[in-house]
């Protein structure tokens, strides 16, 4: 792999990451397209890595008051987001712990199956925006106030399977939780935040895994060190302007457009494979 090559790919992780697009399907249209090889998991850690990295950045000072607010003695509204993430990340860990190898050896990461959770992505991004805007219309807020409700803890476990589901490729991960938090009546100005937050704790136990594992082999990757060095910042500078990006999008403005986009890329896909 060039540097070229991995500042593209790594481009594609930081954008695709956050944009309810799917980050994997991207990849995997992206290494067909170009003939880009990665020999082992060396470069997804990687990017991975950096995509955690511009999490942690645009949602600093609300991890900050997350966390001092477990170290408060009594139980707070911190505490209780806290425990709703742990509650989302259940579904996540018991799939990726005992299913992830065997869904991925059955789907695979062709273009065909990526094609088909691409527009099973699109179908998600309009029911969610049909379901949300009638139900804001019926619910008018008062006094210019937000129609919806907070996440609750049966809301948090239903978002963690839809991310459960999510190993699929092609199946966006932040697609698939934003859509079903919307779904679920849930404040649009909260759900972009949780589905960011949820999944740190699970691609930081990824990448743990699969560095104690061996699959991040530096000297055996057949990646250069520049190489990853510059997919990693192109990760890390990408996916921060994706996620500041995404939370105002999905605060002020519909998710049509990514549905579209979905649709056409994954019939794209589809018909390229017959």
């Amino acid at each position: 792999m060039s540097e070229l090559e991995a500042v593209l790919l790594g481009i594609v992780q930081g954008l695709t990451e956050f944009l309810p697009v799917s980050s994997s399907g991207h990849l995997t249209i992206c290494k067909e397209l170009f003939g880009i090889e990665t020999p082992n998991l060396s470069f997804e850690v990687a990017v991975h890595a950096a995509t955690v990295l511009s999490t942690i950045v645009a949602f600093r000072k609300d991890i900050w008051k997350l966390l001092r607010g477990c170290f408060n003695l009594q139980m707070n509204p911190q505490k209780e987001y806290v425990i709703k993430i742990a509650i989302s990340m259940i579904p996540i860990f018991i799939v990726g712990l005992f299913f992830k190898d065997y869904v991925e050896n059955i789907f695979g990461s062709g273009l065909a199956i990526v094609g088909l959770m691409l527009l099973v992505t699109a179908s998600l991004l309009s029911l969610s925006e049909m379901l949300s805007k009638r139900a804001a219309m019926k619910n008018p807020g008062t006094a210019g106030e937000e129609y919806g409700k907070t996440i609750g803890y049966k809301d948090a476990f239903i978002i963690g399977l839809a991310q459960a589901c999510a190993v699929l490729p092609g199946l966006s991960r932040s697609g698939t939780t934003i859509s079903t938090g919307l779904m679920l009546g849930v404040k649009k100005s909260q759900v972009a935040q949780f589905s960011f937050l949820m999944v740190l704790v699970p691609i930081l136990g990824e990448a743990f895994l699969e560095l104690v594992g061996g699959e991040f082999a530096l000297g055996a990757s057949g990646i250069g060190s520049w190489a990853l060095m510059l997919g990693f910042l192109a990760a890390f500078l990408s996916g921060l302007f994706a996620c500041t990006l995404m939370v105002n999008i999905v605060k002020k403005r519909s998710l049509w457009g990514f549905a579209v986009y979905c649709a056409i890329v994954g019939m794209a896909c589809v018909i390229s494979t017959l």
